[in-house]
Parts: structure tokens; sequence; C-alpha cells
């Protein structure tokens, strides 16, 4: 595939991994979109020919190429050009200490839009005063894997038990505390979400 924009020498060479993968991927969603390979030439200009012997192995795949490809089956050329192997997809995360709270962050990054998913054991320590509820834009999830959790809402206290979830507005000043000793939950929290609970946690 590293050829320059433009070239399109046919080759009897042995694909690449990465050829025989973006081969593949390119197949694989032009027929999950029900095209044929005369529907797809036609939305990213290339002969149906060409796009047929692209899929097979038998032209080099050009940069020039993948672009419109990639656009017509509404991906980019970085999804299409992904490594296939197993690298980020096993998770090791590494507790992070805070006063009355530990958190294991669950998910690789992601961009500003996305989501975070994290575990979080806090303990009887975490301080719960007015003083410690926070606000921020847009909403949070968890569920309890273990325990009873304390929701502060405000000046509402909500008990969420073992195997139950909660949702609300993170525009609502709030904090979450074990009932209890500990509890353990699951949590998806959205950007800001984030940023305002790695800023707690830096910055204590």
């Amino acid at each position: 595939m590293a050829q320059e924009p433009g070239s399109h020498t046919d080759t009897d060479s042995t694909d690449t991994d990465t050829d025989a993968l973006v081969r593949r991927r390119i197949r694989s969603l032009r027929l999950a979109r029900g095209w044929t390979l005369d529907s797809l030439a036609a939305r990213c200009d290339l002969s149906p020919s060409n796009l047929s012997r692209i899929e097979t192995g038998r032209r080099r795949i050009a940069l020039d190429q993948l672009v419109p490809i990639a656009r017509a089956l509404g991906t980019t050329l970085d999804q299409l050009v992904e490594p296939g192997d197993e690298a980020g997809v096993v998770i090791r995360p590494e507790p992070v200490h805070t006063p009355g709270m530990t958190s294991w962050l669950l998910s690789n990054e992601r961009p500003p839009n996305g989501a975070t998913v994290a575990k979080l054991r806090i303990t009887s320590e975490r301080r719960t005063g007015p003083d410690q509820l926070r606000v921020h834009p847009g909403r949070d999830w968890f569920t309890v894997l273990s325990g009873t959790a304390e929701l502060h809402l405000g000046e509402r206290v909500i008990l969420v038990h073992e195997g139950h979830a909660a949702e609300f507005s993170t525009m609502t000043p709030h904090l979450i505390a074990a009932h209890g000793p500990a509890v353990e939950i699951l949590t998806i929290l959205d950007h800001d979400g984030e940023r305002a609970h790695r800023h707690d946690t830096e910055g204590r």
C-alpha cells in the first residue's frame, strides 16, 4: 500500500497483512450496505473493474484511491487502515488512589464527544460535606457492583443498592459516597464528567 498517489501499477506480489485487511474491510463494508461493485465504483469515481481488482488483490492499493473509497463507505482513512492486531484490545487499568476513593480507567482514550468507563471503589473516608458537591455539564450513569451507594443530589441523599443503577443530570450539585464501609461502582462519564472527575482526583 506504499504507493505514491496516482500510482495504479498491477502487481503479483503478496499483500501485506494490512493490505489484505483493508481489502476485506472494503468488501465487507460494501456488502453490508447491499452495494454492487458498480454502486460503490460510481460513488468513488473508480471503474468497477479497478475496484474489483483492488478488492481481490490484483491491483496495488494507492492512497488516492482509499480516500474516496473510505468516504463513500461512510468511514475514514484512519479507520480503514487501522491495524487489525490485538494491541489496545485488552486494557490493564492502573489504580489511582485519592482519600476515600480508588479509580480504575476501563476504557481507552476517547475523542472529546465520547465516553469514559471507570470502576470506582469508594470508602467511608470520602468527605461528603456540601463543599464537596460538584457541578458540570452533562449526565452521569453508574451501577453498583457491591455495597450501597449514597448519591448526593443537592439536598437529597438517594440510596442505590447493589445491582441497581442511577442516571442523573450533573448540573445538579452531586457526589457519590459509600453507605457503609465501602461501595464499588461502574460508571460511564461523558467528556465533561471525565474532566471534572480527573480534576478531583488530581487536585487532592
